[in-house]
């Protein structure tokens, strides 16, 4: 079993489902008393977020990249980033390590493919929707059409992410707002949606959704299991 490096707490409340996945995934595959071989780095968040709400992602970077070398002299064998806005920083992290980087949206971009899906949604923070390190990779590498929701959605979408889901907040009013959100994205052509911020999956099931949704946690813990247990 190959061991993996964990950069977490972006939020914590998402990097304990990591944890849960990944060893679940390696019990379901091995059986016994089998468990993941995990190092796991986690950041205090505040002045993380801080940070974004600066637009400071060389400080984050060299945040990150810290955090990668720290794992990769502990001994991992690849890295995890528990959090898909920290994708950002894909590249400050490759060029700092020699291990590998198992990128989350290469991770729901393969499950969307395996469904037969071309069009989908994005939700996840302003960062996340906005930028081109995420859906740009969706478009350019795997062939996908992306779409966001409007300003007000998105607004709505991250502002919930960061006042309450961060915060371990699940409300049926942020859930309703979310299903409207949803529900505009599949008028619109969307085919599923990825929930493109490790919180989402707290707030949002699959029943509210009329199409596919794609827990990007899930499907990521799911890519390092693969990659813990391949020779």
């Amino acid at each position: 079993m190959r061991t993996l490096g964990l950069i977490g707490g972006m939020t914590w409340h998402s990097t304990v489902d990591y944890y849960r996945l990944i060893n679940e995934g390696v019990h379901k595959r091995l059986g016994g008393s089998h468990s993941a071989e995990i190092l796991m780095l986690s950041v205090d968040f505040d002045p993380v977020e801080d940070m974004q709400t600066k637009g400071d992602w060389t400080a984050m970077g060299r945040l990150m990249a810290g955090a990668a070398r720290t794992l990769e002299t502990a001994g991992a064998e690849a890295l995890v980033i528990c959090a898909n806005t920290m994708h950002r920083l894909a590249d400050d992290i490759t060029a700092a390590v020699k291990i590998p980087l198992i990128h989350i949206a290469d991770a729901a971009a393969a499950e969307v493919r395996r469904q037969g899906l071309r069009t989908i949604g994005l939700l996840g923070t302003r960062y996340t929707m906005e930028l081109d390190f995420y859906r740009g990779r969706l478009a350019a590498r795997h062939g996908l059409k992306v779409l966001v929701p409007d300003e007000p959605g998105r607004t709505t979408v991250h502002d919930i992410i960061y006042n309450e889901l961060g915060h371990g907040l699940v409300r049926q009013e942020a859930r309703q707002a979310y299903v409207g959100i949803i529900n505009d994205l599949v008028r619109r052509g969307a085919e599923g949606v990825i929930l493109g911020c490790t919180e989402i999956p707290m707030l949002v099931r699959p029943q509210d959704s009329p199409v596919p949704i794609f827990d990007t946690t899930a499907i990521h813990a799911a890519a390092a299991v693969d990659f813990a247990l391949s020779s």
